[in-house]
């Protein structure tokens, strides 16, 4: 079995992932400015390490064999932060970094995935061995953001977007997977099983959480919009997801797909 440092490890999908490395046998390393509260059995080995200054970083490092790069932040200083794992895996000899992003960052303007994009090229260009997971976006995400428009009684739907919301645990044993194997460049895609209008995602979450909201027609602007109605942050020729969003919602306690702390 590998030692495994899983950046971001107490995330919505490092924490699943560490777990999951657990489960498997692997001498797990959970990196987060957080402690690790997982229910794995047995417990990883937690570093608080915050990657936007790198402190205690070089500790964590020593002796990985593999570095799961799960760690990410829409605030900035996500390029920042990935040089420093870079330099710092290059200094300890670690052998294999992988690296998940998001499908459609070479297709669709925002500045996030202009940023993830630019850490995929960072991480091809390092001289290390390198495997890049691309995904569509998490079930846990869709349902975030349509329970932050449901806090006002009028909801905005974009037109003409479609979502192909995948399970976070499904990525999490691909993720595994790459991570125990040899370095792969950049992979497959992972897609959810279906792509949804916007507006049926928006209206089954509120059903499943009993809210009703006046759903009001957006036309996303500009390149980005266009980008997303041409569907550049789909993967349907990847649709390998198994768990569809209506499960996703259906398993949550109570059905309560929108209610506070739902």
């Amino acid at each position: 079995m590998a030692t495994i440092l899983v950046t971001g490890g107490t995330g919505t999908l490092g924490q699943v992932l560490v777990d999951r490395l657990l489960g498997d046998g692997h001498d797990v390393r959970s990196l987060s400015r957080r402690p690790h509260t997982g229910a794995g059995r047995p417990r990883p080995r937690s570093h608080a390490v915050d990657l936007r200054d790198g402190t205690g970083l070089a500790d964590a490092v020593a002796g990985a064999d593999t570095i799961v790069h799960c760690a990410s932040s829409p605030a900035g200083g996500d390029t920042e932060a990935a040089g420093r794992l870079v330099r710092a895996a290059r200094a300890a000899g670690v052998g294999h970094l992988v690296y998940i992003s998001i499908v459609g960052v070479d297709r669709v303007p925002f500045g996030y995935y202009r940023t993830k994009l630019a850490v995929e090229r960072l991480i091809e260009d390092s001289g290390l061995g390198w495997t890049v997971l691309r995904t569509t976006q998490f079930h846990h995400l869709v349902l975030g953001v349509i329970k932050a428009g449901a806090r006002s009684p009028v909801l905005p739907v974009p037109t003409g977007v479609r979502v192909q919301p995948v399970e976070v645990r499904e990525v999490a044993d691909r993720l595994a997977g790459l991570a125990a194997g040899a370095p792969a460049g950049r992979v497959t895609d992972l897609g959810g099983p279906e792509v949804l209008e916007a507006g049926d995602l928006v209206r089954t979450t509120l059903r499943a959480g009993g809210r009703r909201r006046l759903l009001v027609p957006l036309w996303l602007p500009g390149a980005s919009g266009a980008a997303l109605r041409r569907g550049e942050n789909l993967t349907p020729q990847h649709a390998d997801g198994r768990r569809t969003y209506a499960e996703f919602l259906a398993a949550r306690t109570g059905g309560g797909a929108v209610r506070n702390g739902g």
